[in-house]
């Protein structure tokens, strides 16, 4: 075959076909609205809507029990003899059932982030037009939005338990407002941090267990070096231990700030002074959490 007769058909071989696709001349949405997707379809897959039915039995089951134990609490108000207020605080709720919270965030921080990781799809949220501030972003606020959605919903049913029971309306609202104010600080720091563990890797067990060692596991240590500290008479040391522990934190910020009762040995917790202390290393893990993930998307998957 002489070389003219082979390139002729070396062309034929690499002729470009028309298969018919278009060019789309309609509206771009944009980046805005790239992270409103984002996060409406990880807040819906925190709670399982719009996945299999195994996965919503988790996220719902955890939800059912902070219901339920709220509307248990509501009765048992109502049934007292001398009733004129709740049985618990609003700002104590979610420390008594912390164990609930933890788990919730432990099974859903990686579901939100580490499948993008495992099925390594993050590249395509960042061709175009999303970049990693807005998945960071879009990520951190549909966690936390979840974990509020958890949290407060069981005080709303303590509030409506409240009113519906006749008890003081100006007390009830004004401790409701407090508790709401304490969960919502609660839900943005274990958004963070649990986002930041699950983020570390593509493994979801791996993902969950480094969660639920953060949160659940912390706690149990300090709050037993706190009860050490108290019984050897070391009562200034129990303020400042509860800064190692993420429901610690919180339970020191309330205390300070909202007039919750402390879950610490002693009953009391840090004042306004120490309390400034606490609320400072809540916003630095906060601010923190985030600039650490913003760090890792900048390298993860490219």
């Amino acid at each position: 075959m002489s070389t003219e007769t082979g390139t002729a058909a070396g062309r034929d071989a690499s002729r470009i076909h028309n298969i018919g696709y278009r060019s789309y001349d309609g509206p771009r949405l944009g980046r805005a609205y790239a992270r409103r997707s984002l996060f409406s379809q990880t807040l819906r897959g925190s709670f399982g809507l719009g996945r299999s039915a195994k996965s919503k039995v988790l996220p719902m089951l955890l939800f059912g029990v902070m219901a339920l134990v709220a509307a248990i609490l509501v009765a048992v108000s109502m049934a007292a003899p001398d009733a004129s207020k709740l049985v618990v605080k609003y700002t104590s709720y979610a420390i008594y059932l912390q164990a609930v919270i933890g788990l919730f965030i432990a099974a859903q921080a990686p579901q939100a982030v580490s499948r993008d990781l495992r099925f390594k799809s993050v590249p395509l949220y960042f061709s175009r037009p999303i970049e990693r501030a807005d998945y960071v972003l879009a990520k951190f606020a549909a966690t936390a939005a979840a974990l509020f959605i958890l949290t407060g919903a069981p005080l709303l049913i303590l509030y409506v338990g409240s009113l519906l029971a006749k008890f003081d309306f100006a007390d009830q609202t004004k401790w409701f407002g407090q508790g709401l104010v304490s969960v919502a600080l609660l839900s943005v720091l274990f958004a963070g941090l649990g986002l930041v563990m699950a983020a570390l890797t593509p493994r979801r067990g791996f993902g969950v267990a480094a969660v639920i060692a953060l949160l659940t596991i912390t706690y149990g240590a300090v709050s037993t070096v706190q009860a050490i500290a108290w019984e050897t008479g070391s009562e200034g040391a129990v303020q400042w231990l509860g800064l190692f522990s993420p429901i610690t934190l919180i339970d020191g910020v309330q205390t300070a700030f909202l007039g919750a009762s402390s879950a610490f040995p002693s009953g009391e917790g840090p004042g306004t002074g120490t309390g400034v202390v606490y609320l400072f290393v809540v916003l630095a893990l906060v601010a923190g959490s985030y600039a650490v993930l913003m760090r890792r998307y900048r390298r993860v998957g490219l």
